[in-house]
């Protein structure tokens, strides 16, 4: 009896996991992305008319990458590795897009231990990766 309801908890969790997950890309994308790239992702946030740069529209990422979504690149360019041509150049004047990796870690702190951060900082970062992926254009 004790191993068919381990089995059916297992059954249940993957859909109530991603559920939750949705929601946190959702509410991460609100609180870091929807003043500039507005609440359906299409760069016309109330910020955009402010920035040099007009902010992409990030439900067209798939389909300007040959309809593949490029999860790694997506996730590089949040967290602040890759340069983005689009947003300027990272570390100089004129850089529209903040570096994420760098504000999430500063908010972790130390909180979560000396590795326990980098881990949290990654978690949200994909969170919201995932949430992009989410909102696609088909």
């Amino acid at each position: 009896m004790r191993a068919l309801c381990c089995l059916a908890a297992l059954a249940v969790a993957p859909i109530s996991v991603s559920a939750e997950e949705d929601l946190i890309g959702a509410d991460e994308y609100e609180a870091a992305c929807l003043a500039c790239h507005g609440v359906g992702g299409k760069g016309d946030g109330p910020m955009a008319e402010y920035l040099s740069v007009t902010p992409s529209d990030l439900t067209a990422i798939a389909k300007n990458n040959e309809g593949v979504f490029p999860l790694l690149e997506i996730f590089q360019i949040i967290d602040g590795r890759t340069e983005l041509g689009a947003h300027g150049v990272r570390h100089t004047e004129g850089w529209e897009m903040p570096i994420w990796g760098d504000r999430y870690k500063e908010q972790a702190g130390s909180k979560y231990g000396p590795y326990g951060s980098e881990q949290a900082v990654r978690a949200r970062i994909l969170e919201l990766v995932f949430y992009l992926q989410a909102i696609q254009q088909q």
